[in-house]
């Protein structure tokens, strides 16, 4: 019995065969071209690794070194206030730890007992 509804496959025999020993013959594989209006535009000057200064003198590595001296220093110090979130970030951290975990014994007491009031109200 077979599909009414199927092609029928020509026979795997109907074409000439090849040896064992020899590579199947690969089917040329597609080439997708290469847009030329997208490519980035590179500008500015050309650079050389090392700098220009001579070795051992290290004005570029000193010069660099203080750049990310500054950067880190501007990201340790906060610029302002900081808004809501850091002063809520503030208070919890001066929190000692007696009083964390007291505050999340009351905050779970109150879901145990809103729990137990939904499952009154149903039961009931």
């Amino acid at each position: 019995m077979g599909s009414l509804c199927s092609k029928q496959e020509p026979s795997a025999f109907a074409q000439p065969g090849r040896r064992l020993d020899q590579a199947s013959p690969r089917p040329a594989a597609p080439t997708a071209s290469i847009p030329t209006a997208g490519k980035p535009k590179v500008g500015g000057p050309p650079r050389t690794l090392g700098g220009s200064s001579p070795p051992g003198s290290g004005g570029d590595a000193n010069d660099a070194r203080r750049r990310a001296a500054e950067a880190a220093e501007a990201r340790n110090n906060p610029k302002g206030s900081g808004g809501k979130l850091s002063a809520q970030l503030a208070a919890d951290k001066k929190k000692t730890q007696a009083q964390t975990l007291s505050e999340a014994a009351y905050a779970n007491n109150r879901h145990r007992d809103a729990d137990e009031a939904a499952a009154a109200r149903l039961h009931a």
